[in-house]
């Protein structure tokens, strides 16, 4: 939360998007990357999510290691057993409570950490004139880290919902949380779910997503 679980610059506005960060079957179920605790946050990131449904969950898509380029063809050796190849289209997609808002939400597929390295977001969204963006999603110490980072580089407003967040790391998942508190405290609003949807519910119009 930021501090009293508050949004500093006030509600939401029309220019707002919801992205939602790796809500998919790979790590919610029983894979190498399962993230224990998803179930807990899931009913919030669906909140989030049915208050904008054309606002979009993200996604990752795993590569094979022949497709991608130097230290990630290293990852994706690691995490063979992760690869779109072996896992098969279907536990890529989005867990079921998710699914069943796309569309109208739209899948921005992404094949590394960040949205914004390798893609046309940014321009999407400037085109679509996006200033504020609110993320849940996980992990929070990894994708979620990376998605904050460049947005706040590309200088939108961030919003981080702090119950709809998970990792499969408890003490790495704590220390972000301090992190975003404590050393962006003037980029990074950390609210509740509750907090967000006093502001935001019903506030935004249908807007591209990722």
């Amino acid at each position: 939360m930021s501090k009293n679980d508050e949004l500093r610059y006030g509600a939401p506005g029309e220019n707002a998007i919801h992205i939602c960060v790796d809500m998919q079957r790979m790590f919610a179920e029983s894979t190498e990357w399962k993230m224990p605790w998803l179930p807990r946050v899931l009913p919030n990131v669906v909140s989030v999510t049915a208050a904008h449904p054309e606002r979009t969950p993200g996604s990752f898509r795993p590569r094979s290691p022949a497709r991608v380029p130097a230290m990630w063809r290293r990852y994706y050796e690691r995490w063979g057993s992760m690869t779109i190849d072996e896992l098969g289209p279907e536990m890529i997609g989005l867990v079921q409570d998710l699914a069943q808002f796309v569309p109208p939400a739209r899948i921005f597929d992404r094949h590394v950490y960040s949205p914004w390295t390798g893609s046309d977001f940014h321009e999407q969204l400037r085109a679509a004139h996006v200033d504020t963006i609110i993320i849940t999603g996980g992990e929070t110490d990894v994708c979620v880290l990376a998605t904050v980072l460049g947005a706040v580089d590309w200088g939108y407003r961030v919003i981080l919902v702090t119950d709809a967040l998970c990792s499969s790391a408890d003490e790495t998942h704590d220390s972000m949380m301090n992190i975003y508190l404590n050393r962006f405290g003037q980029q990074v609003e950390c609210v509740t779910t509750e907090t967000l949807l006093g502001s935001w519910a019903g506030s935004a119009r249908s807007r591209l997503v990722s």
